[in-house]
């Protein structure tokens, strides 16, 4: 089927679904009429009402046949690109069709069934399980159909059609449908992966995605409030990325505004020669703190300030040297975080939107958006019970409203932005709620587009107050990285791995682990959360930590290693050698490494990125399990190397590029020596 005829079948049902919603406040409102009236003792006549319900049921059954035919292309569309790309298969996705299919095979007159796929834990009942017989019973009940939910299930295991991934089904008394995997699906997937030497994402709809991260501002330090933002904005990127999105990752500093006014004033009299001669300004922090006080407490120089920002905002050449002068002071500190941190960014600060904010003003000027309110002028949004965003204040001025509102609209008819994600603290969340708003309603934003706000919680110190140096003051990033690097060493020192790993190799070894327990105890966490920051526990090697993640790698790239077996060899032996997986042990890793494609699909629908660390976490431990129960190499008891397992061999090999994958989604270097 073309694309221009789903997209009339999306159109359609789009209409009848308005239809029935029309329909159902019809329905309610004569509803209502009539229990008023009866309650009365007024006699009502309900023809009208019977019809309208009988026409809500033809209309809804007319949207699940729209509904299914547009399922079914979208599935066969997606097949084709699976076998054209190197994507791999959901398997809760591949699961889900197959039963919606044989649950509307089994229950026509049902509409919108409910489907409901789960995993299972336990081997017992499967590998997956459907459990949408007991609701299906219900609904069936409340139509005066007469059945029970395990003769249900056995009516929906009777349509489910043969599929390449499901070896049995079997109903459980409570008309649990348990599922069970093939084991051929998974040797095949996984020998696929060991061959090709790199992890296929699964299919994802390519769009243009913006991710909005970071943003510290101009003159001022990075500190750890700055933290979150990057590391999380940083994976979020590279999860996107690795699912073939076009994604533009920007740093929206703050690099305008009233600062810079009395920032150019204390320029111009500490080094009233910087028009010639570059200004040595070693502490831009000190800078600005000295700036800030003569602000607060200096009439004329406040004065001056303003005068400054007027001027800037003009582009006054001798004002934009300053401030330029300013900004690459500062750029240059961030950029020594962002190669510590490995972090890829492009800057892209208000100062950019200032001809933009100029543009939008006028329009929603011209289009009767803006009110008055004391002197500026503010925008409502499309929702009761927001505040409005500040468009000009009322010294005419533009505000970080203005600029983020300019923002969004620069991103999506310039950029093209499909989909755009802003990664700050919760804090923000009533705020991008606002823009969201106004942005609809000034038809910037519209139903074609996503717009997500990704918040998450402060960093802690171990008195759970917000995290800060025993002075008082908020602790610097570098600082921060600095000590990261100092534990990391004296860890690694207690290991007496500094006598066995050569000075490049201890080196390597450092900063994986100091950057990458910085990350992951970040990332590990529900960024909703607040969480302690603590070297302490980040630096343990045991539990869900970076320390025991990346150790855990490295032991299990050093298998085939030990066994004196190249990367060239496994190669070769891959293009014949089944994996292994008649252990239950090698079974159970493998439907663990498969559920890859499924953990990476849920969190790009929700950006949660801790559950790719508790995925990471429980392959580490399946695969411990697995290798104390399958020798993979046997050696003699001289350490003669005398039988090798090659299908677990591979096995340990799918097991590491998966963890790899996951390594570089979130943002972990591993070493090949620990």
């Amino acid at each position: 089927m073309s694309t221009i005829n789903l997209e009339n079948f999306h159109k359609r049902a789009a209409a009848a679904e308005e239809e029935i919603a029309f329909l159902k406040k019809e329905i309610e409102f004569l509803r209502q009429n009539i229990i008023t009236n009866n309650s009365k003792g007024n006699s009502v006549p309900k023809d009208e009402y019977i019809k309208l319900e009988q026409e809500n049921i033809k209309l809804r059954h007319r949207v699940a046949i729209l509904k299914r035919t547009i399922e079914a292309e979208r599935i066969k569309s997606q097949s084709k690109i699976q076998m054209t790309e190197n994507n791999v298969i959901s398997i809760y996705d591949t699961l889900f069709n197959l039963f919606k299919k044989a649950i509307s095979v089994a229950y026509p007159d049902i509409c919108e069934p409910p489907v409901l796929i789960t995993s299972s834990n336990n081997p017992k009942f499967g590998d997956y399980q459907c459990n949408s017989a007991m609701p299906l019973y219900k609904q069936l009940n409340n139509n005066g159909i007469q059945s029970t939910p395990r003769d249900v299930a056995n009516n929906i295991t009777s349509k489910v059609e043969e599929s390449n991934i499901v070896s049995k089904l079997e109903v459980a008394d409570a008309g649990f449908i348990n599922i069970y995997l093939q084991k051929e699906y998974a040797q095949a997937t996984l020998s696929t992966l060991v061959k090709s030497g790199k992890a296929f994402p699964p299919y994802t709809k390519k769009q243009r995605v913006i991710v909005d991260f970071s943003s510290p501002n101009i003159a001022k330090e990075m500190h750890v409030g700055h933290l979150r933002s990057t590391i999380i904005g940083d994976s979020i990127s590279r999860l996107l990325e690795f699912l073939g999105h076009d994604v533009l990752r920007l740093n929206h500093i703050g690099d305008w505004g009233t600062q810079f006014g009395m920032l150019i004033a204390h320029l111009q009299d500490k080094f009233p020669d910087y028009l010639t001669v570059s200004p040595s300004i070693t502490d831009l922090q000190s800078f600005y703190k000295e700036s800030k006080a003569r602000f607060d407490e200096d009439i004329e120089f406040k004065k001056r300030a303003y005068s400054c920002v007027v001027n800037l905002q003009k582009f006054d050449p001798a004002m934009t040297k300053a401030w330029q002068l300013i900004c690459d002071v500062s750029r240059e500190e961030f950029k020594k975080v962002y190669v510590q941190l490995d972090i890829n960014i492009i800057e892209r600060g208000e100062s950019f939107y200032q001809k933009h904010m100029e543009e939008l003003v006028k329009d929603l000027e011209a289009r009767g958006l803006l009110e008055e309110d004391e002197g500026r002028k503010v925008m409502w949004s499309k929702r009761d019970g927001m505040i409005p965003l500040t468009i000009v204040k009322s010294d005419g001025g533009f505000t970080y409203d203005t600029s983020d509102l300019a923002a969004i609209k620069q991103r999506i008819e310039e950029e093209k932005a499909d989909w755009i994600i802003y990664v700050t603290d919760a804090g923000q969340s009533m705020h991008f709620q606002v823009l969201k708003s106004c942005a609809e309603r000034a038809g910037i934003v519209k139903s074609c587009h996503k717009v997500d706000h990704v918040g998450f919680g402060v960093v802690l110190g171990n008195d759970k107050k917000k995290f800060k140096t025993r002075s008082g003051e908020t602790v610097q990033l570098r600082d921060l990285l600095h000590e990261g690097l100092k534990r990391a060493l004296q860890k690694l020192k207690e290991k007496e791995r500094d006598k066995v790993l050569t000075e490049e190799e201890l080196k390597i070894a450092q900063e994986s682990i100091a950057y990458g327990c910085i990350k992951y105890a970040d990332l590990s966490h529900n960024r909703n959360h607040e969480y302690v920051f603590s070297f302490d526990k980040m630096l343990k090697d045991k539990g869900n930590t970076a320390v025991y993640l990346l150790y855990a790698l490295t032991r299990i790239r050093s298998i085939a290693r030990a066994a004196n077996i190249s990367q060239e060899k496994l190669q070769e032996v891959s293009q014949n050698t089944p994996i292994s997986l008649e252990h239950e042990k090698e079974w159970k890793l493998a439907k663990v490494l498969i559920k890859f494609p499924d953990i990476l699909i849920k969190i790009a629908n929700d950006l949660y990125l801790h559950q790719l660390c508790e995925y990471c976490y429980e392959i580490s431990c399946t695969f411990s399990e697995f290798y104390d129960n399958c020798y993979c190499v046997e050696k003699n008891e001289l350490g003669e190397v005398v039988n090798i397992n090659f299908g677990r061999i591979l096995l340990t090999e799918a097991t590491a590029i998966i963890m790899e994958k996951c390594f570089w989604i979130l943002g972990l270097k591993p070493v090949a020596r620990m």
